[in-house]
């Protein structure tokens, strides 16, 4: 097996791995780290197939940026912040399998009418794939996209903050109110016959 192939093996155990950790850890700490995992071994594919900018911005942007938001949020929330009891998590996931396999055969019928038949491509452009066209096409025929991914994400941390103000002064216990017995017991505190202090109203 070629360098290559290893590469690419290991990139594809490394997505799939993550993918499985990302959706059944319970712990959402331990879910980030299988979101990075999976993040990671995307970069390396893009590699693979020479796509080094790609690469860079996955990384930078999902793997230095959505990670990070997540684990943010999460630090802010809590690990615990919104239990899901047995029966909504069990109906959860009956649900996510039932959708994920009507989608799993809608792809394979559609694909599967065109599977011996070859995509031929015409030569890319000397310009293809560098920054000045992947940035042109982003900031020209993709800006709308783009801004809406930039304010779903602003969207986000506010309402993670916002919740986790709310828990926050919702869990927040009244300062219990000391005794001046309890603030200084010492030789000027008036006691009893027995030495022990007064009760000061």
């Amino acid at each position: 097996m070629t360098s290559g192939g290893v590469l690419f093996f290991v990139c594809a155990l490394a997505c799939v791995v993550g993918a499985i950790a990302t959706v059944s850890a319970r712990n959402p700490v331990r879910g980030a780290v299988g979101l990075l995992t999976t993040i990671v071994g995307i970069a390396g594919l893009f590699l693979l197939l020479s796509a080094q900018f790609l690469a860079a911005i996955q990384l930078i942007v999902y793997a230095g940026a959505v990670v990070v938001l997540f684990v943010f949020v999460l630090m802010l929330l809590g690990a615990d912040a919104a239990p899901v009891s047995e029966d909504r998590a069990r109906g959860a996931k009956i649900v996510s399998g039932v959708l994920l396999a009507v989608m799993a055969v809608g792809v394979m019928f559609v694909v599967a009418p065109s599977a011996g038949q070859v995509t031929t491509f015409g030569p890319p452009l000397p310009a293809h794939g560098t920054v000045e066209s992947v940035g042109s096409a982003i900031f020209h025929e993709g800006i709308v996209p783009f801004e809406l991914a930039t304010a779903l994400l602003i969207v986000a941390v506010v309402g993670a903050i916002g919740v986790g103000r709310g828990k926050q002064g919702a869990t927040r216990k009244r300062p219990r109110v000391l005794k001046p017995v309890e603030m200084f017991v010492g030789p000027l505190v008036p006691r009893d016959e027995a030495g022990r202090p007064k009760e000061v109203s």
